[in-house]
């Protein structure tokens, strides 16, 4: 269980971000999205100072614009929302453009524009820095508790093989001329998903009565955690940028 695994948002490098233990970037990061969320909307300068501490860390972790922006997409749907607010919004109106929309939908829709997008790259940062396996042992250092680190372990452990297997399944599906594309074969699609799980289910199985053969008593093994949790050195530099993202929001809270 002591294998790593990368994902597809983790970007290799050497820099001085990705060479901070887990669990003081899982705080940074949190603590950073608390700040933003608690910032009052009409404090644009402040959004912008939040901005300004991502690029910051982007460049420090060798993460660039484009990577970044192109992951942010995944919030699209409720930048769409977003948009659709002052027009639906209600209150005093104002001209925009030529249109006439609502003062508080447009406040309501930067809202969450600025604290969702500034949310959502702080996460991808968190991402492209630190494996999967780091991450959950982050969270353990953490303690956060041990049910929900020992399922994403499992789940992260053997995503693979299940994707791997539906794919084999997939292509002996094709081979016989079958194409879930059409609706008369989708009978034969929901067989194979209910095949899929019942190899699912029987493989967790053995690997259940191999760990318990092995000595598991329902704890991730020690050797996990492994040298290298957070210096007092580590967690003062960690912490610069979240003291700096909860100095900006008090001033904003004050000043509004």
């Amino acid at each position: 269980m002591g294998a790593g695994h990368g994902h597809v948002l983790y970007r290799e490098s050497d820099s001085p971000v990705h060479r901070l233990p887990p669990e003081v970037k899982i705080v940074a990061m949190v603590v950073f999205t608390l700040a933003v969320v608690a910032t009052p909307r009409e404090a644009f300068w402040a959004f912008g100072a939040y901005a300004v501490l991502v690029a910051a860390v982007a460049a420090l972790a060798r993460v660039g614009p484009r990577w970044l922006l192109s992951r942010a997409l995944i919030e699209l749907p409720f930048v769409l929302f977003a948009v659709a607010l002052p027009f639906l919004g209600s209150g005093d109106r104002v001209e925009v453009l030529g249109l006439r929309l609502s003062e508080d939908g447009l406040h309501g829709a930067w809202n969450i524009l600025a604290k969702g997008t500034l949310g959502v790259l702080a996460s991808l940062l968190l991402a492209a820095t630190t494996t999967t396996r780091d991450l959950i042992v982050g969270l353990d250092r953490l303690h956060c508790p041990q049910v929900f680190t020992q399922i994403a372990t499992f789940m992260l452990r053997y995503l693979d093989v299940l994707v791997g297997e539906a794919r084999r399944m997939r292509v002996a599906r094709i081979s016989r001329g079958d194409d879930p594309r059409f609706l008369w074969q989708l009978r034969g699609f929901a067989a194979g998903i209910g095949a899929l799980f019942l190899r699912a289910f029987e493989r967790g199985e053995r690997v259940y009565l191999a760990m318990l053969s092995r000595g598991y008593t329902g704890r991730m093994p020690a050797v996990w955690q492994g040298e290298g949790a957070a210096s007092a050195g580590q967690w003062l530099v960690a912490a610069t940028v979240p003291v700096l993202a909860a100095s900006i929001a008090a001033t904003a809270v004050v000043l509004s």
